[in-house]
């Protein structure tokens, strides 16, 4: 497969780095994934699930997409579904670039930096509605479309939330279908494929809403994101039902781009974090105790009004520790973008915002372009 060639032409970028790393020397998790990831390239007769964990990087969506058209490229119709979304637009933020949300009515907000006395779960954040006058709209086909750009349909729809209000769901048609309504999950079987959806109420009381898996029932590749802004190791060990709604997801690999918010302080506990990482993992493992991990690490990066981030290396150091202790594998972001102080170099080439923390949209496909090669290069590696 060609991706393409712009990060290979800029001098300060380490591509020779760019490789997944097995610090412990093996990593049968890792190993397990990439069998199904080959029993689903040879045969298509099986589902292989990701889900992508971070903050901002994850939020904006346009690395993880990038890396899913990747991972779709693969194989033609392995499309598995398009997995966890959540309506930002609800909670009055950004929606990730690869989707459309809208919203009507009077909603209140919480996220795993602030939950308010809101259990929240794997997408991070949640949204509350108070009456029938709520509505939230998930639009999978862009206004301006993009070149090349995969189209998603789903027939089945999985509601992360619960209350007294009774979730129903409005299609393209103005066909309104009712759902199964359990514990924390209410599941939706619809009449045809639809890319478009709304989501309405009746009765009286509330609603929290935590997010949507949009599925169809032939197997395949999914990849979800669950990216909140300015979300740390902390913030999202506050999801109280994190482990309930993975159910839903149930990874076979988690990239885990959680870190830049951890060390945004004047001091980094390398202690702390890692111990939130175990925590993390610890919870992941109680849905899939053989689910595999892959460390990005960090980006270089500038703290507010303090120059260069001081503290990546250590943290970067960290991320070794854990893949090595998990027997997870790592691919060294900060070395493949070009080590200290190389954000400011990738801002000169327009491929960093003037905040040097976060990329442009070039910038973030340049990242995910180097990972999934890595990813890819691998893969051949070890069939």
């Amino acid at each position: 497969m060609l991706l393409p060639a712009g990060a290979r032409r800029l001098p300060f970028m380490r591509p020779d780095k760019s490789r997944i790393q097995y610090p412990a020397g093996s990593s049968p998790d890792y190993a397990l994934f990439l069998r199904k990831l080959d029993t689903l390239l040879l045969s298509g007769d099986t589902d292989v699930k990701v889900l992508h964990m971070g903050g901002s990087h994850v939020q904006g969506g346009t690395m993880t997409d990038r890396l899913r058209k990747h991972f779709l490229s693969l194989r033609y119709g392995m499309d598995g579904g398009r997995g966890l979304v959540f309506p930002f637009s609800a909670a009055g933020t950004n929606t990730p670039s690869s989707y459309l949300s809208s919203w009507q009515g009077s909603w209140d907000s919480s996220t795993c930096l602030k939950p308010r006395d809101t259990e929240l779960g794997v997408s991070g954040m949640a949204v509350t509605a108070r009456d029938t006058s709520a509505r939230v709209v998930i639009d999978l086909v862009l206004k301006e479309p993009q070149l090349l750009q995969q189209h998603y349909s789903f027939n089945k729809v999985d509601l992360l939330g619960e209350g007294s209000l009774e979730p129903i769901l409005i299609l393209h048609g103005k066909d309104t279908v009712r759902g199964v309504h359990g514990s924390q999950l209410s599941h939706f079987d619809l009449p045809y494929y639809t890319d478009w959806l709304q989501v309405a109420f009746k009765g009286k009381g509330t609603y929290t809403l935590r997010g949507l898996y949009l599925d169809r029932p032939t197997r395949g590749f999914t990849l979800s994101e669950a990216g909140v802004n300015g979300a740390s190791t902390h913030s999202w060990l506050q999801c109280s039902l994190l482990v309930e709604d993975l159910r839903r997801v149930r990874p076979d690999l988690v990239i885990f781009s959680i870190g830049i918010n951890d060390i945004q302080g004047a001091d980094f506990d390398n202690v702390r974090f890692k111990a939130n990482y175990r925590a993390l993992i610890h919870e992941i493992r109680e849905v899939n105790p053989h689910c595999a991990f892959l460390f990005t690490g960090i980006n270089d990066s500038w703290r507010r009004g303090r120059g260069e981030n001081e503290h990546t290396a250590e943290a970067e150091k960290a991320f070794r520790d854990l893949a090595q202790e998990y027997k997870a594998v790592f691919w060294d972001w900060y070395e493949v973008m070009g080590g200290y102080g190389s954000m400011a170099k990738w801002q000169d080439a327009g491929l960093a915002q003037a905040d040097k923390v976060h990329f442009t949209p070039l910038g973030y496909k340049e990242v995910a372009d180097l990972l999934f090669e890595a990813i890819l290069s691998d893969y051949y590696t070890r069939k």
